[in-house]
């Protein structure tokens, strides 16, 4: 299916935001997730479903200031 990450087009495979995110090689590292601007606790990834056209957008920390 095709949804939007990060701003940018991506066809997943997945149906949920935690397939989705080892699918795109997100499985390692602290990222925070948000899908259709509301924000998806790590607890919750393997149970929220994707559909078609659904914005995810996943955010990794970073150091610096």
């Amino acid at each position: 299916m095709k949804i939007e990450v990060n701003g940018a087009p991506q066809e997943v495979a997945a149906g949920t935001v935690a397939g989705a995110l080892a699918e795109m090689g997100w499985t390692t590292g602290r990222v925070a997730t948000a899908l259709n601007g509301e924000f998806v606790p790590k607890s919750a990834r393997e149970a929220t479903m994707l559909r078609e056209g659904d914005r995810l957008e996943v955010l990794a920390p970073m150091q610096g200031g």
